[in-house]
């Protein structure tokens, strides 16, 4: 049975992509700071933190590993304007994406069987931007740059691709303008981003990339009328 370990799986993206793997045949495990339910082994993590991450791991008890998802992060892209945001909650929220990826793909690594692979969770705003958001769309920026390099770095045993989602929502409070908004008709939601890992998790041939699922709004050009 091939194996995975996805953080931030207690949340919505998070907790959509284990029930996907597990639904697919997977042994999934969740680390997050909040206790989550579902089909996956929870385990609970801090992944900004050097030491939680290491017992995390140890908890766990795998010594094999085939897909790692870096999801976690800090939701929420507003922070402020850039005068008034702090160094504290700048490297809050970096290291929440960023510095967790870093440390959990360096614990993985050695557990990575040959032919498998890392899934970063970037974003849409790592390309284009709302006021007041640097911190969160320098994390996802850095997130796409640290998976061009581990492709690099760690191919050809293994494969690096991150995922760029755009609007993602459990579906409660949308009004049809926010549906109608996207090229295909619809907010995204968690299974959308889930069927991506599943085809980064097996499609052999790719490293290096950033997947977009987005339903097509970072191709729509918007006027102001």
């Amino acid at each position: 049975m091939k194996r995975a370990i996805v953080t931030g799986g207690a949340g919505l993206i998070g907790s959509g992509i284990c029930e996907a793997l597990a639904g697919a045949g997977w042994d999934v495990a969740a680390f997050d700071l909040r206790p989550g339910d579902g089909p996956a082994r929870q385990v609970h993590c801090d992944v900004t933190d050097e030491a939680s991450v290491a017992q995390a791991f140890s908890t766990l008890g795998w010594d094999n590993l085939d897909l790692l998802v870096n999801n976690a992060g800090i939701a929420g892209a507003d922070s402020g304007p850039i005068e008034a945001l702090s160094l504290a909650q700048w490297r809050r929220v970096t290291d929440s994406h960023l510095t967790g990826a870093f440390l959990m793909t360096r614990a993985a690594v050695p557990l990575l069987r040959d032919g498998g692979s890392i899934v970063n969770m970037a974003s849409t705003r790592a390309f284009m931007s709302e006021p007041d958001t640097e911190a969160y769309a320098a994390a996802k920026g850095g997130l796409v740059a640290l998976t061009h390099a581990l492709a690099i770095s760690l191919g050809p045993r293994l494969r690096a691709n991150a995922i760029a989602p755009g609007w993602i929502a459990s579906g409660e409070g949308l009004s049809a303008a926010d549906h109608a908004q996207h090229p295909v008709g619809r907010v995204g939601g968690a299974g959308d981003i889930a069927d991506a890992v599943l085809y980064l998790a097996a499609a052999g041939f790719v490293t290096g990339q950033v997947l977009t699922v987005d339903g097509g709004m970072t191709r729509k050009m918007i006027y102001q009328d």
